[in-house]
């Protein structure tokens, strides 16, 4: 049986999920103009593709600085493959979400960034926003480094 599927279903799934028209229809149509299950079904599909691309030269990317109350404050340099890319404003402003993340916690590490729940949303972690973005630009994106500042620390 053929699914009828709303164009305006497609494109609020696209503006929902930054994935292409076709994606989206093909998600919807697999669930059963079921949204939340399209957009599980299209963040698989976004896991698998990051995963492909995860081996690919990120070289490009921004340096993002977040200082807290003059007393705190980190630097992140957040890397993709293309500067396209990294021009990009949902680039610039996960790099700036997590120097806030940074910042906030006081981390040293990008192996335990990475891990750590992200602070404005605890039922993500860092590495799945990372992903997200990579699945949405088509570029592998990495956090290369962080650095932690805290005043007399």
């Amino acid at each position: 049986m053929i699914v009828k599927i709303n164009p305006k279903d497609v494109q609020r799934l696209r503006e929902q999920t930054g994935a292409g028209v076709m994606d989206c229809k093909r998600a919807l149509e697999e669930a059963k103009n079921d949204l939340e299950k399209a957009k599980a079904i299209l963040r698989e599909q976004g896991l698998d593709k990051a995963k492909e691309k995860s081996g690919r030269a990120a070289t490009q990317g921004v340096v993002e600085a977040y200082v807290h109350a003059g007393k705190q404050g980190a630097l992140v340099e957040l890397n993709s493959e293309t500067d396209f890319v990294a021009r990009n404003d949902e680039f610039r402003k996960l790099a700036r979400e997590i120097a806030m993340q940074v910042a906030g916690m006081g981390t040293q590490d990008v192996d335990e960034l990475l891990e750590q729940a992200y602070i404005r949303d605890q039922s993500k972690t860092i590495r799945e926003l990372v992903t997200e973005l990579a699945a949405k630009t088509g570029e592998n994106v990495q956090i290369g480094r962080i650095a932690f500042f805290k005043i007399g620390g």
